[in-house]
């Protein structure tokens, strides 16, 4: 079970927004993650880490985009199923063909 979020997703858009709008005028871009993350008492490393993300699924900055980490981690737990179910069908297999086996000597 996931750990409760500290900040709600409305309060990340808004401070990301906020931060995004405010970098992109050179008279308010230094400091700006900081000097927003004190105004809405979110610690700045999140903020900064909100803002980080936000500009990668833009397009902005090199990187992996949300969907693409969704997608990602979608195939794995697909990839692990099927190996699971890969093993279990191998059991089987061998335990149907031992059971022939000992069939066909006596």
């Amino acid at each position: 079970m996931a750990a409760p979020r500290k900040y709600s997703e409305e309060l990340k858009e808004r401070a990301t927004r906020m931060a995004l709008d405010a970098r992109q005028n050179p008279a308010t871009k230094t400091g700006a993650i900081k000097r927003i993350a004190d105004q809405l008492d979110i610690h700045p490393e999140a903020l900064r880490t909100w803002v980080r993300q936000a500009e990668i699924d833009a397009g902005d900055a090199p990187g992996t985009t949300t969907a693409d980490t969704q997608k990602i981690a979608d195939l794995e737990r697909e990839v692990r199923e099927l190996r699971r179910a890969n093993e279990i069908l191998k059991t089987a297999s061998a335990f149907f063909a031992a059971a022939e086996l000992d069939r066909k000597l006596r």
